[in-house]
């Protein structure tokens, strides 16, 4: 019995080269597409972890705020909280609750403010509240892409100012204004660029 040895022709090989060709290249673009998808949503998780870090420290800072007035580098008496959109640091505060793990002779007072420089925000903080003479801030970058940041604040009328202390805050009794006095209230907005708007509102202690 004789038997016939038939081989691909090159028609044959055409054909399943080019399907070959297809599979690979709609296989390709599935990956692509995949990983690509993948990338994208974890850049947005970072975005929305350095967002949420950023109100989160403005969060305890502004919540642990208290009255207690500073001396700046020229021994002149600075507010206990001071803000506004005309100032370098649109907001800047003294607070409690810093953490001393080492047990460093230290205070538990900090004082920290927070000033939008060239699209990002920076956290700074100086190592003692009284300078008495030239002494550079500790800076902690907290988020980029920041197109605008504001702060206002609620006094005790229940009526918001967007600079603080209050020029011509006079107690009830006409003594003098107390420049340690902290508002009821701080609102600040984050403009982002990719985000827009990001608004959230803190109450003060007391």
């Amino acid at each position: 019995m004789n038997r016939t040895m038939r081989g691909f022709t090159l028609l044959e090989l055409l054909v399943a080269l080019a399907v070959f060709a297809i599979m690979a290249t709609a296989a390709y673009s599935g990956l692509s597409n995949v990983l690509f998808t993948r990338a994208a949503v974890e850049q947005q998780n970072r975005r929305l972890a350095a967002v949420q870090l950023a109100v989160f420290r403005l969060e305890q800072d502004i919540q642990q705020a208290v009255p207690r007035g500073v001396r700046d580098e020229y021994g002149d008496p600075q507010p206990a909280l001071r803000g506004g959109d005309l100032l370098d640091d649109v907001l800047i505060l003294t607070r409690a609750g810093w953490d001393n793990p080492l047990d460093q002779p230290r205070a538990t007072l900090q004082r920290v403010a927070y000033r939008l420089r060239e699209g990002r925000l920076w956290r700074l903080h100086w190592d003692v509240l009284d300078r008495g003479g030239p002494l550079a801030p500790r800076e902690t970058l907290l988020i980029d892409q920041v197109r605008e940041f504001r702060a206002r604040f609620l006094d005790q009328n229940e009526e918001w100012r967007t600079d603080w202390p209050p020029p011509a805050d006079t107690a009830a009794d006409d003594r003098p204004p107390n420049p340690n006095k902290l508002p009821r209230a701080v609102e600040i907005t984050l403009m982002l660029e990719d985000w827009g708007a990001i608004t959230r509102l803190f109450p003060l202690p007391g």
